[in-house]
């Protein structure tokens, strides 16, 4: 079944709920309805039974993309996995925003999500969203690269050619579209809003499709995104450039909500690392990646949390609306 997570109040459930505040002695940047007694940067479960969850029916939601509904297809033989080793229904939300995702999770109507990687930390913070799995390959490597696109027959040849030009940012919680360039690109020779005009497309299948309609002289996108629309022929490789790429970042993080019941989270956790990528639609759409490989949000997010700082981002509503 197909659902969509539309847009909600977030601000104002979010102050409503902020006056159950439990007493903690340790939140570090979470919101003062979590706790984080063991120092992992992510809400423990609650000590009180009564207050875990364990729903007849599991919510899963993957990262807002252009088309819910051909994501919905993909991750169907997914979703028919967990339902099996967790013996829950599952159902499969499609989230408009990630600001939508974030208070879906927040507010117990979310249990299971992939949060692109820089709305993670809003979703650890504000959420209790608790981070465990990535894709990757065979060999536990995952990750993805902050690349700039320009027009194959652009002048654009370094990231300081950008000066002057127009450049397609994603949104602004994005970590390659948006957090990433501003933290290195004055490291290239070019500060975004003072050297170049900064022009948010929405997403990043807007920013590749505007580089190639000329809408925009460049932009910077997540490597994985791209790829996957040119194995769909969303656009012609011949028609753009690479300019510059980034090192590594991880990619979507894989979340379960942090009130769940824990010997059900076990069952998630091992529906995640006991599906096989191979001969499914999910596998074909995710190309070199073959299995979901176990992480930590104080570990994998220490590079997106530092740019983020860097940044001056605040895990607040605000600052996921921005």
């Amino acid at each position: 079944m197909l659902a969509r997570l539309g847009s909600v109040a977030f601000v104002t459930g979010f102050a409503l709920s902020s006056a159950y505040a439990a007493e903690c002695a340790n939140q570090g940047a979470l919101d003062s309805i979590y706790c984080d007694a063991n120092g992992d940067l992510v809400a423990d479960a609650p000590s009180d039974p009564a207050k875990l969850s364990n729903p007849d029916t599991l919510v899963f939601a993957y990262t807002p993309v252009e088309d819910p509904a051909v994501y919905a297809d993909i991750w169907a033989p997914f979703i028919e996995h967990l339902e099996t080793v967790t013996g829950k229904d599952v159902q499969f939300f499609a989230v408009q925003s990630n600001s939508a995702e974030v208070e879906a999770m927040r507010s117990g109507r979310l249990h299971i999500a992939g949060f692109s990687t820089g709305p993670t930390p809003f979703a650890v913070n504000l959420a209790g969203a608790v981070p465990f799995a990535i894709m990757g390959s065979e060999d536990g490597q995952f990750g993805y690269r902050l690349q700039i696109y320009t027009q194959a027959d652009s002048d654009i040849k370094t990231p300081a050619d950008m000066k002057g030009k127009r450049i397609a940012h994603t949104s602004p919680t994005s970590n390659s579209g948006n957090q990433a360039p501003r933290a290195l690109f004055p490291d290239l020779g070019v500060v975004p809003d003072q050297d170049y005009e900064v022009i948010y497309s929405g997403s990043h299948d807007q920013s590749m499709l505007g580089v190639v309609a000329g809408d925009y002289d460049a932009a910077p996108v997540a490597s994985e995104v791209v790829d996957r629309m040119a194995e769909r022929g969303l656009y012609d490789p011949e028609e753009v450039r690479i300019v510059w790429e980034s090192d590594p970042f991880p990619t979507t993080s894989f979340n379960y909500a942090h009130d769940l019941d824990p010997a059900l989270v076990e069952k998630i956790k091992e529906a995640f690392f006991s599906f096989d990528f191979k001969g499914n639609k999910l596998g074909e759409e995710f190309e070199g990646v073959s299995k979901f490989v176990p992480i930590t949000y104080k570990d994998q997010w220490a590079v997106i949390r530092q740019i983020q700082a860097s940044n001056g981002v605040e895990y607040t509503p605000q600052g996921l609306a921005k």
